[in-house]
């Protein structure tokens, strides 16, 4: 009914049962991004269910956009050049020869999408080739679309407009969104939620029908960032000697993560279900391109500065001076029924956040930002010293959530996964958790601190934050150093029991400084041994732990950004050999996958004479392993010649 919006009776949009995501294989689907907008689609590049979709800020904008380009035509290659374009080409084929090939390039860009299909007659006579494009917007959140908190809600309206369709949604919030479709060719029908395009094709004719998508919403203005070719020079000359193919893929994949706020540029975690700002993610993303890039880091720093906590949330992990954790714009964010508007369930994104600054002023020479952010630090400090160490003894902790309202993280550390505190007999640490390398830093954090007073001529107040870092690094050393295994322990306890395992953790406080020149040389050569070391990478758990499983997801499963960290630390106690070994064999792994990116993470099997073993649903491109990718190349010489 053109112009004339049917409204949709009410019914349940829950996709699956609330159990959780269906595993997907990125390897079999295509996955585009820019801004806030991202697309995910099967191996052909067509959306055609499932979680697949056209996202942007969290609400999905349509559910299904699929070609049929008739009987008998086949995929040969899609091809994602970058984060943003897609290249296709699907033929038919009769014997030896083409007779009707499709040429498909689409461009992704913040909130909308052009998808120009170029159809070629080869035949050596005029031919009618039939068109069918169906397109589907459900306007559900990215939380449901994964599984979780199936909603009942009105669904879109859907009219024809201007020979297109336009599906427009009011959310319970009243936040009014549209995805509009508009086609250059006319359709020669319009059928329910299928564009019908019907060409006639002289002998080796071409038609070109370009379909723009817009998306419309009020969530936030939609702003741009470097272009590609732009954010390629900013690095500089001096990484083209070392620079592979996989540090420029990485260096690609970075600024198509980059995600455009009002305080500066952040990168969202990964692609596709975490296209949303990480605190932790994104602070160590930023501080690994820190040599490059400071600018991610000011805009990362301003950002998370603006969501920082003012007062206590339960529901949410708020308390005041908390850095966020996770940040979601859709509408069960929105309407209070996830907790991610934003989340706090984070113990290390706030000492990470005054970290980051320290190391900023550091590398710039420059104090703007440390005094133009001076409240959020100092809340951040105040957390620290206050509600994350409600014991006293120095030592930054967290408690798994009790309550059982929403979906809370049990570990709050890097090692999110349920099962990755574990002691040496294989039983889970119970209790307030102090994890090694949030105390690393917390050191550091104190460290900047003091150096921020200092600079600022108030010797008084950097001299206890000075103090304070002494202090923790002399408390650490005593409570955490394991003299039996020549590491540290992965945590301590609610009773101040040491989780007395081999971990990756130990190796992450090399680089925050915590560790004691004294044991250094003993925690290195733990850290290369045949339990810890898998020739990849640093395994998550030592080989012979109880709870090793080589594909885990944080049990003895090598991460990239984790082992960067480390080769980080390294390099700064003089172990330049080993850091450059480390970064090798990162690139190399990097190397061996055949999309030439650092998958999330791999299996911890021993390294042999081929690629490492694929942990089965790993994100790429994801930004911290990207950046890793790029500061592990500078670690390496420059190449001769």
């Amino acid at each position: 009914m053109r112009g004339h919006p049917t409204p949709t009776p009410l019914r349940s949009r829950g996709s699956r049962a609330t159990d959780g995501p269906d595993p997907m294989d990125f390897r079999r689907n295509v996955v585009l991004k820019e801004n806030y907008t991202f697309l995910v689609a099967d191996a052909d590049g067509m959306v055609a269910g499932g979680e697949k979709g056209l996202y942007d800020r969290d609400t999905r904008f349509l559910s299904r956009y699929a070609w049929d380009l008739g009987e008998g035509v086949q995929t040969l290659l899609v091809h994602a050049p970058r984060l943003d374009a897609l290249h296709a080409h699907y033929s038919r084929i009769v014997g030896h020869g083409q007779v009707m090939g499709v040429r498909r390039d689409l461009q992704l860009r913040g909130r909308g999408l052009s998808d120009a299909l170029t159809v070629e007659n080869d035949r050596r006579e005029a031919r009618t080739v039939t068109l069918k494009l169906d397109v589907a917007a459900d306007f559900i959140d990215i939380f449901e679309a994964r599984g979780w908190f199936p909603q009942e809600r009105q669904l879109a309206v859907r009219e024809v407009v201007e020979d297109g369709l336009r599906f427009t949604y009011r959310a319970a919030d009243g936040v009014e969104q549209t995805t509009t479709v508009r086609p250059s060719e006319r359709p020669r029908a319009v059928d329910g939620d299928t564009l019908i395009f019907v060409l006639e094709l002289e002998p080796g004719e071409r038609r070109r029908i370009i379909v723009d998508i817009t998306l419309d919403s009020p969530l936030d203005a939609e702003r741009s960032g470097p272009g590609y070719t732009d954010w390629r020079a900013s690095f500089g000359a001096s990484m083209a000697p070392r620079a592979s193919g996989v540090v420029e893929r990485a260096i690609d994949d970075l600024r198509g993560l980059l995600l455009f706020t009002e305080a500066g540029p952040i990168a969202a975690a990964g692609i596709p279900w975490f296209v949303a700002a990480f605190g932790r993610d994104a602070l160590l993303t930023a501080h690994l391109l820190l040599p490059s890039r400071p600018d991610v880091a000011e805009g990362t720093l301003r950002y998370l500065a603006t969501l920082q906590a003012h007062a206590d949330d339960a529901f949410r992990r708020a308390q005041p001076g908390k850095i966020p954790h996770e940040m979601r714009l859709g509408e069960l964010a929105r309407t209070g029924q996830a907790p991610h508007a934003p989340y706090y369930a984070t113990v290390d994104a706030t000492p990470l956040f005054v970290h980051l600054l320290g190391a900023l002023a550091d590398a710039t020479g420059s104090d703007d930002l440390v005094h133009e952010l001076k409240p959020a630090w100092e809340a951040a400090l105040a957390w620290m010293t206050g509600p994350a160490d409600p014991d006293g003894d120095g030592f930054l902790e967290f408690e798994a959530d009790t309550t059982g309202k929403g979906p809370h993280l049990q570990v709050q550390s890097w090692k999110d996964s349920g099962d990755s505190m574990s002691h040496a007999d294989g039983s889970l640490a119970a209790g307030p958790i102090a994890v090694s390398e949030v105390q690393g830093y917390a050191y550091a954090a104190y460290r900047a601190a003091a150096g921020f007073y200092r600079r600022a001529g108030d010797e008084a107040r950097a001299r206890p934050w000075l103090q304070r870092a002494d202090d923790l690094k002399a408390r650490f050393q005593r409570d955490f150093w394991l003299e039996d295994l020549g590491t540290f322990a992965m945590a301590l306890d609610g009773d101040k029991r040491p989780l007395a395992v081999k971990s990756s953790d130990a190796g992450q406080l090399l680089w925050t400084g915590i560790v004691d020149d004294a044991v250094a040389p003993r925690l290195v050569a733990t850290l290369f041994d045949a339990d810890s070391y898998s020739g990849w990478g640093f395994r998550t758990l030592g080989a012979g732990e109880r709870r090793y499983d080589p594909v885990s997801y944080h049990n003895g499963s090598v991460w990239p950004h984790d082992t960067a960290l480390i080769a980080a630390g390294l390099e700064r106690y003089g172990y330049l050999d080993e850091a450059r070994r480390v970064a090798r064999d990162v690139l190399e792994l990097a190397e061996t996958q055949p999309d030439g990116r650092l998958p999330e993470l791999v299996a911890g099997y021993p390294r042999d004479d081929g690629p490492p073993v694929p942990y089965p649903v790993a994100c790429r491109p994801q930004a911290w392993d990207a950046a890793a990718a790029v500061f592990l190349a500078r670690l390496l010489p420059p190449a001769a010649g």
